[in-house]
């Protein structure tokens, strides 16, 4: 083994490290910026640049200034031993898009036009093609059969009785899915709750779905998911993490906005301080539905 492949093995064998160059690996014109990078890592910028400057050393990367930017890419001769370790850039995903569709017909066709079906699909498709997102088919899946189900449930509002709440912040891959991880193990299915994000993310961060273990709740087969015009529409409570005005307002729709710390980049003990923070608020959020019920009920 020589002395490049050692280099590339020492380097590689940090997780973070290997994930900057897939990023870097899939960027369309295979250059990055380190602060793209911690945004999309969930790290803070300096971490970030620890990482690039041992790479940088490896002779794994090379550092191309333009103006007051720094763009990174992986270097020419180390590509085929990052190939060799990382394993070679994943093909486009194959996605059945007619089946999702005959699918989703059989689930949702009495409630929603065939013609609509297929359009849901397809744009849920290209939007999740644009964050580069894993498990292509089934998330299309996922996401589209939530859309649909909200657009049912829209139309179905003035007589139903299950009240639904939005969480949204803006990678939909902390604060949120902290918030509807909870409501989900305390409500059941007394409350239908729903996530998205002004600016998804690809996966869930690992913090999150640790945080939320620890008290015995699961994260189940949840992902990032844009913010979509269903979603609001469906909402009883729409309620926002930091994500400024994304959300559209519709009315009979209660909008709320939580002030919480960002757990981006932050460490697990930090990450369990947002999460009971958040916990108080949605047991407070869920006795004040489940009280509106009653009044409602009566």
């Amino acid at each position: 083994m020589d002395a490049g492949t050692d280099a590339a093995l020492t380097s590689l064998g940090d997780p973070t490290r290997a994930r900057i160059l897939s990023l870097m690996r899939s960027s369309p014109d295979g250059r990055v910026l380190v602060g793209r990078l911690a945004t999309e890592l969930g790290l803070r910028q300096p971490t970030v640049s620890h990482h690039m400057k041992t790479l940088l050393a490896d002779a794994i990367v090379i550092r191309e200034p333009e103006g007051r930017q720094v763009w990174y890419s992986i270097a020419p001769d180390a590509a085929d031993r990052v190939d060799a370790i990382l394993g070679r850039p994943r093909e486009a995903a194959s996605v059945d898009l007619d089946r999702i569709v005959t699918d989703l017909d059989a689930r949702f066709g009495d409630r929603v036009d065939a013609h609509r079906i297929r359009e849901v699909v397809t744009d849920s498709h290209a939007r999740l093609s644009a964050t580069d997102a894993p498990l292509l088919a089934s998330r299309t899946f996922s996401f589209a059969a939530s859309r649909l189900d909200a657009l049912a449930t829209a139309s179905a509002r003035p007589s139903d009785t299950t009240p639904s709440v939005l969480f949204v912040c803006v990678q939909n891959a902390g604060r949120s899915q902290l918030a509807a991880g909870i409501l989900r193990h305390l409500a059941g299915d007394t409350v239908t709750v729903r996530t998205a994000g002004s600016e998804p993310t690809t996966d869930v961060r690992s913090t999150i779905v640790t945080a939320l273990d620890e008290i015995g709740v699961s994260i189940g087969d949840e992902f990032p998911k844009p913010l979509t015009d269903e979603a609001v529409r469906a909402a009883d409570v729409v309620i926002t993490m930091g994500c400024g005005d994304a959300c559209p307002i519709y009315p009979g729709t209660r909008y709320l906005d939580w002030e919480l710390e960002d757990p981006v980049g932050e460490p697990l003990a930090a990450v369990r301080g947002i999460r009971d923070d958040i916990d108080r608020r949605v047991r407070e959020l869920l006795a004040e539905l489940r009280s509106r019920e009653k009044v409602n009920t009566r």
